[in-house]
């Protein structure tokens, strides 16, 4: 990473889609209660249902703008008679119609005498009309509650209960009707105005502020109540509010707030696990969601949550136990099964995934994550009839006028069209064909940058042909010894490109694929320096250095084909002259991305000396104090009170990386651009960026071109003599070339793994096999990108590489290419079981 120059920020930096993963359960008290209910946060999507649990008199909904807001049994609202009907639900309720006079009357007699409902006068016969029109608000009579108040405030306006009593008519008449949610306010403002001091109030205007989108009103009628009168619940209902608004710090507080008053809080915990795990902070997080378990050991939410937890973090088992913990409590729980699910998918075990995707849509069967995953689930298998028929019926789902269309509804056309192809060419030798060539400019444009389905003149591929049939499973033992040797090696392989970093899930599946495409390159590799001519293409010809990685790309296509692996250089002339834009956000807001938190000092470092070097360039008089301040500074969140010291940075800068030339001494390249940009309240967004344009893509393809024909060269000799000296040479050359392309990040997805079985694939084929696993923490392709040129990337990549003399059993392997020669061979033995295989001793390694 080479010094380069630093300038203002212009403009907004692109917001990765994150991942919002949250609902609110609300639960609005109708009766009596002394116990406290709980209610459950989702993760990846909104999960809005109703709980009901206790004893007479236990929660129930109050309508529907309850559902944007938690609350508990210890609420302020409606603490006033006690009933065996839970509103809105209960068959063994009787029907509110059914009420005859005496009954109402009797109920509002007891609670007159024990003056509980809200605002209580000292005339009894005016607390019994009052306690009439509440026993009618339990009851589920709204418009007559709202009737009987509206009598008693024709005799006396000022009748607080009644005005309060009445905006709560309103509001459990459901937020849906703007009037009514008008009407909840009015009078609730009213009884603000009259009684001041009451913080019951002020929660219940919230309670209604809240679901209306008007968070910072809500905010701050919470914050009166609480100053008026602090409970745990209402720094509970504040720390949602804030949690909802992605302020997690301030939520995490709120919370811990909460907590000091009434420890024994399991959803309040939960909270708490959600805000460090929101800010990236999975071990805090997965503390917390163990202390809710040990306060509600049958607590659902915090198995699920947990489960999550690990998965982000990379522990596949602990991961599953917990997943399966929340499954043995329902085996119902569809939000678990969805999550789960998809854990599966990501780890390379598809036929279990499906069955949870199966499940999911048995128990929600428009579900449109469950439905997605279930087709791209059937389609990474083979099973391209399955797959499209599930596709389609995400497809259909089309949102209603004026809603947002989900993440499933966007991508599915691309899959479906993808999988077309996919099936079309099952049977077609992959020599004989080329994705990034076939598949539309425009497709590949849009489907690379996710944008909506809104392609002009797109002609959709053909609909899948009868007579190409599916994949069908392939038994390992149906394999040749040679070739269930060649897969086992291929595993072991694949494992070695394992991150063992945060947010790197072990997927069994991108091992092997990854794995046989090391093999593939290190046989290819090696017919080349022997002169041997390749079949690229529909082409023989000698191999060049974009062949070499294309043996991993499409390797590494077929594993996943949700995702789309293109090369960038060959989408749209005019999409090309904008540049695309491989864009990474490592903090966002609170958000914080574990993945690269190892780098983090590195590059706050390098921006520290560009900012030395800026301000000596254009405010020299400034310096000494903007040094004194830097020397202060030991996170990235402190930079921010330092771009007060130049007005052209005071919203935000860039720093540009170098990367020198090999080719052309004294000669640099664009690398990445950092960018940093924040405010007051510490809303940060620190962020980089590589910015793949058609000029700068010529220049590192010189480089690369350059680097490759002394590598040829360098291989020939090889060859011919096996000296010390010779090896090291090739190796140089190997690890700086990929140095480049990572550097210059030419593919839409998969890059990293991709480059880094062509570095394992190419030294195998100079006799040399990486024993050494990648630190923890660590990122192959951050190395590369914050390495200050290719002999320090390539130094540090083998101080962890240990290479090692290769074992002669290599050379013993079948073809990979000769023996998966299509997609559906390569389908085949991605499917089959070998788990054996690490039962028995590998002759290789």
């Amino acid at each position: 990473m080479r010094p380069g120059k630093m300038a203002p920020a212009g403009g907004a930096v692109a917001v990765r889609g994150l991942w919002v993963l949250l609902a609110v359960l609300a639960l609005i008290c109708s009766a009596l209660a002394l116990t406290e209910q709980y209610s459950a946060l989702s993760l990846l999507k909104q999960e809005l249902h109703q709980q009901r649990q206790g004893p007479a008199g236990g929660c129930a909904s109050a309508g529907e703008w309850a559902e944007q807001y938690s609350s508990e049994c210890d609420s302020s609202f409606l603490h006033f008679h006690e009933s065996n009907c839970d509103i809105g639900g209960s068959s063994s309720c009787e029907s509110a119609l059914s009420f005859n006079t005496e009954k109402i009357v009797s109920q509002a007699k007891l609670l007159a005498e024990q003056k509980r409902f809200p605002f209580a006068t000292d005339n009894d016969n005016t607390n019994e009309e009052l306690a009439i029109a509440y026993v009618l608000i339990g009851n589920g009579l709204y418009d007559e509650a709202i009737r009987h108040f509206s009598t008693m405030l024709q005799e006396e306006p000022d009748l607080v209960s009644a005005i309060y009593g009445r905006g709560i008519a309103y509001g459990k008449k459901g937020l849906h009707d703007v009037k009514n949610a008008e009407l909840a306010l009015f009078e609730l403002s009213r009884v603000v105005s009259l009684e001041p001091d009451h913080p019951e109030v002020f929660e219940q205007r919230a309670e209604i502020l809240s679901p209306l989108g008007r968070i910072s009103e809500a905010l701050s009628d919470l914050t009166k109540a609480i100053q008026l009168r602090p409970s745990a619940r209402l720094y509970r209902h504040r720390g949602t509010l804030y949690f909802i608004s992605e302020d997690y710090a301030t939520a995490h507080e709120d919370f811990q707030h909460s907590l000091e008053l009434n420890k024994n809080q399991p959803i309040a915990m939960l909270y708490k696990g959600l805000t460090f795990f929101h800010r990236g902070l999975l071990k805090e997080a997965i503390e917390s969601f163990k202390e809710a378990l040990k306060q509600k050991a049958d607590f659902i939410d915090a198995y699920k949550s947990l489960g999550q937890a690990y998965r982000e973090l990379g522990n596949f088992d602990a991961a599953t136990e917990s997943f399966q913990k929340a499954l043995l409590l329902n085996q119902n729980h569809v939000q678990t099964l969805q999550l789960k699910g998809m854990m599966l998918y990501h780890h390379g075990s598809l036929d279990e995934a499906l069955k949870n995707f199966k499940r999911c849509l048995q128990l929600e069967p428009y579900n449109e994550v469950c439905q997605y995953m279930k087709g791209l689930s059937h389609v990474a298998m083979g099973q391209f009839y399955e797959g499209i028929k599930a596709q389609t019926k995400v497809m259909l789902n089309d949102p209603l006028p004026g809603q947002k269309a989900s993440p499933e509804y966007l991508k599915v056309k691309y899959l479906r069209e993808y999988s077309r192809y996919l099936h079309a060419h099952l049977d077609t030798p992959l020599t004989e064909y080329n994705i990034d060539v076939d598949l539309p400019g425009n497709f590949k444009d849009h489907w690379a940058k996710n944008l909506p389905f809104l392609i002009e003149n797109y002609e959709e591929q053909p609909g899948l042909q009868p007579h190409i049939k599916d994949v069908l499973f392939q038994k390992f033992e149906s394999y040749k010894p040679d070739v269930q040797e060649l897969v086992c090696v291929a595993d072991h392989l694949g494992s070695m490109m394992q991150y063992e970093t945060p947010g790197f899930l072990p997927n069994k599946r991108i091992h092997r694929a990854m794995g046989l495409a090391t093999l593939e390159v290190m046989q290819a590799v090696q017919r080349t320096w022997a002169n041997s001519k390749v079949r690229m293409n529909g082409k023989t010809r000698l191999m060049q250095w974009r062949d070499m990685f294309d043996i991993a790309v499409k390797w590494r296509r077929i594993a996943d084909p949700d995702q789309p692996v293109l090369w960038l250089d060959q989408m749209p002339a005019r999409s090309l002259s904008r540049g695309f834009n491989n864009h990474i956000n490592l903090i966002r807001g609170q958000v914080i991305n574990m993945r690269y938190l190892e780098y983090f000092e590195k590059i706050l470092h390098f921006i520290k000396d560009r900012i030395l070097v800026y301000h000596g360039a254009n405010n020299p008089k400034g310096l000494l104090e903007v040094r004194e301040a830097l020397e202060k500074v030991h996170k990235v969140e402190d930079l921010l009170p330092i771009m007060k010291f130049n007005s052209k940075t005071r919203d935000g800068f860039t720093v540009n990386t170098k990367v020198p030339s090999l080719k052309d001494q004294g000669k640099e390249y664009d690398g990445f651009t950092i960018t940093i940009t924040g405010d007051k309240v510490g809303n940060i967004l620190f962020s980089v960026e590589t910015q793949t344009t058609e000029e700068r893509t010529q220049l590192y393809h010189a480089e690369i071109d350059a680097l490759y024909k002394d590598l040829t060269a360098k291989g020939k000799i090889l060859i011919l003599s096996a000296e010390l000296g010779e090896v090291d040479a090739v190796c140089n050359l190997i690890l700086s070339l990929v140095y480049y392309f990572y550097n210059l990040m030419p593919l839409s997805r998969g890059s990293s793994v991709i480059a880094y079985s062509v570095i394992m694939g190419a030294l195998m084929a100079s006799g040399k096999e990486v024993s050494g696993k990648i630190p923890e923490g660590k990122l192959v392709d951050f190395e590369a990108m914050t390495a200050p040129g290719s002999e320090a990337f390539s130094k540090i990549a083998k101080s962890w590489m240990n290479l090692k003399s290769i074992s002669p059993s290599y050379k013993s392997l079948p073809s990979v290419s000769e023996t998966f020669p299509t997609l559906r061979t390569m389908i085949e033995v991605l499917n089959t079981d070998s788990s054996h295989c690490l039962k028995k001793t590998l002759v290789v390694v």
